[in-house]
């Protein structure tokens, strides 16, 4: 079997050792013979560098690594690029969410106007690594998962439309994974599913087992009781997040909106955005709670492992978005036509939408890369969402590539969390300032 060669780009990223160790889990089903970080900060980088490279000549010596700041040395010889970078970092990431909740709007990293300011500082950066890779690899794939997946998709399908990149999310994985647990199944992988929607914006229509069962009925009586929470969770909730587990109860209310089909957990920002602007605390956001939580840890972590010079006790954990991506990456390499849910150019998949959005549908993956499978037509409430919002990702990418103020204050208005124009204008007003270092001018 040939041995792949990958670069994964955010090397600094909280996600990276957990990438690491899941591509250290099935070397069996996709065997590695490089594993490069790139980054362009390269002290954040080297802090998780020291500690993968250890964890990695104590699992799997025969891998060569390294971590640069340099692209060419990152880029060349390398089959799959694995994406995931934050602009900004956390710090934008908190700015992004409390200016909008100055304004009596939602804040949070992809939706609304703190998605569309993450937006516009991660096209550049998206793009940069898609031309590297196109100069340096240009036979490699790129998975992209770098946020906000819809507004980036749309950017690479207008700016770069040959190149060799899928865009991924693993929000559906995490709540496909709920709903196997929630009627008893031992993963998601034992379910079949059809859905339709942009990234963060759709809907389940239909789930299955693979003998053809319909396990829809059942995974709707549960969502609505509890939402897509888990009863054992309900009971012990100090145990993970408090914002996802507000997130993942209230999906009982935004699924009474249609309960024909099961809605992904983002549509909460767009059909009650006044009740999770009153449940947001704005001194202590999303932003705060990782930082003082996830980000905290790895990065506690992997000094702990560069201390002691081991990390066979590491407390450093496989994520679950990573599984996804390993199995995308065989999909290419070794042609096995899995389904997944991926973020591809309609062209008819939805068949009475937009052929140039960038939707979100299960798609069937091999060498070639990824064909979606046809939903068909989706009624009008659904239709009309989605119109209302592709139509703010476009006008986003268009706003980042002309330098229009005018395109980026439509694309505020348009949002279906912003009330009016005025509070639009400044809001766009308040973002510009605190983005001068990222965005490009406006004019």
């Amino acid at each position: 079997m040939k041995k792949f060669s990958i670069v994964i780009a955010g090397g600094g990223s909280t996600f990276t050792p957990g990438i690491v160790l899941m591509l250290l889990e099935h070397l069996d089903r996709f065997p590695i013979r490089q594993i490069k970080f790139y980054d362009n900060l390269e002290e954040r980088q080297e802090k998780v560098a020291q500690a993968c490279d250890i964890l990695l000549k104590e699992r799997a010596p025969e891998i060569s690594f390294l971590a640069t700041t340099d692209p060419e040395t990152a880029f060349q010889d390398v089959d799959f690029v694995m994406a995931h970078i934050r602009v900004g970092l956390y710090a934008m990431r908190v700015k992004d969410e409390k200016i909008p909740l100055k304004y009596g709007v939602v804040g949070q990293e992809t939706c609304g106007p703190g998605g569309i300011a993450y937006g516009m500082r991660s096209i550049g950066g998206v793009l940069e690594l898609v031309d590297y890779m196109e100069k340096y690899s240009p036979d490699a794939w790129m998975l992209n998962y770098s946020n906000p997946a819809a507004i980036v998709a749309e950017a690479t399908r207008k700016l770069r439309p040959d190149a060799k990149i899928i865009n991924i999310c693993d929000m559906p994985v995490g709540i496909e994974e709920r709903m196997a647990q929630a009627i008893g199944l031992a993963s998601r992988k034992e379910l079949v599913v059809r859905y339709y929607g942009l990234n963060h914006f759709g809907w389940w229509t239909d789930i299955r087992d693979k003998a053809g069962n319909d396990l829809l009925p059942q995974i709707q009586a549960h969502v609505a009781k509890y939402g897509y929470s888990l009863p054992e969770e309900i009971e012990a909730s100090q145990h993970a997040d408090s914002s996802w587990m507000h997130t993942f109860a209230k999906a009982k209310e935004v699924y009474e909106v249609d309960p024909s089909t099961l809605p992904n957990t983002y549509l909460k920002y767009y059909f009650f955005p006044q009740d999770e602007v009153a449940h947001t605390n704005p001194s202590f956001t999303r932003a705060n709670e990782v930082m003082a939580g996830r980000e905290k840890h790895v990065f506690g972590e992997c000094q702990r492992i560069v201390e002691n010079q081991t990390a066979t006790d590491t407390t450093l954990e496989v994520d679950e978005h990573a599984s996804y991506i390993v199995d995308l990456a065989r999909a290419i390499a070794y042609n096995t036509q899995e389904r997944m849910l991926l973020i591809v150019p309609n062209e008819g998949a939805i068949v009475n939408f937009d052929e140039q959005a960038m939707v979100e549908v299960p798609c069937i993956v091999g060498s070639n890369g990824a064909e979606p499978i046809t939903q068909g037509k989706i009624p009008r409430f659904q239709k009309g969402l989605m119109e209302q919002q592709v139509a703010v990702e476009k006008l986003v990418v268009e706003a980042w590539a002309e330098g229009s103020y005018q395109k980026l204050w439509q694309a505020l208005i348009l949002s279906k969390v912003v009330p009016n124009a005025r509070v639009a204008k400044e809001l766009l007003d308040e973002l510009i300032e605190a983005n001068q270092a990222f965005w490009p001018e406006l004019h």
